[in-house]
């Protein structure tokens, strides 16, 4: 796995209309680096059951290696409701747990030159402590880091508890990327520029907003 590229995160389908779609953030990241003819493995947890099946097969079938096999749990889900606009509201039914960095981190970082995480892996329990740990560890790999927060309030309502978390994460990252939308949530007090040159100031050598 020379040059490899590991992504963290979470895989979840969204059943829309009741048709299942695999995705998450994360994963989604993974299956695009692939299709981009990258050697990818991708650490995320899915269930045994018929929706960690269609996230099996959809990272087998884009060559992506999945390290982690199903655990005990559901596979996480979102459930989206359709309004006469169009517009959906989610619904979600997630969990979010890894098991301990010694039993799947030497095989993730195997020549690994880059590692990407973010989303509701670095921000909802207990889970999001576990990879925080392993882009610790993974500093000291050489590495580069991305880091993505891609915040959901609906999940991790707390923007206090949300903040020192995806501050922690920056500060360990050399590539990072927000959106707008992110930024106004995370600091509702400021320009999105200050907050973006705030976080400049903690380490990373490249932002996007």
């Amino acid at each position: 796995m020379q040059n490899s590229v590991m992504v963290v995160g979470e895989a979840l389908v969204d059943v829309v209309n009741g048709t299942p779609h695999v995705g998450g953030s994360p994963l989604n990241v993974a299956v695009g680096l692939a299709r981009l003819g990258h050697d990818v493995s991708f650490v995320g947890r899915l269930g045994h059951d018929e929706y960690g099946s269609l996230i099996s097969d959809h990272l087998r079938a884009n060559t992506v290696r999945c390290l982690l096999p199903p655990d005990r749990h559901p596979s996480s889900a979102a459930i989206a409701t359709l309004d006469a606009t169009g517009s959906a509201s989610y619904e979600f039914e997630l969990v979010w747990e890894l098991p301990p960095l010694p039993e799947w981190l030497p095989a993730a970082l195997e020549g690994a030159r880059a590692v990407h995480t973010g989303s509701i892996a670095t921000l909802l329990p207990p889970g999001a402590d576990t990879v925080l740990e392993a882009i610790q560890s993974t500093r000291t790999h050489g590495a580069l880091i991305s880091f993505d927060p891609n915040c959901r309030p609906s999940i991790t309502p707390d923007t206090a508890a949300a903040r020192a978390k995806v501050e922690a994460f920056v500060a360990l990252s050399d590539v990072v990327k927000a959106s707008d939308e992110d930024m106004v949530w995370l600091y509702p007090e400021r320009p999105i520029e200050a907050s973006a040159e705030a976080w400049r100031q903690l380490g990373p050598a490249l932002g996007a907003c």
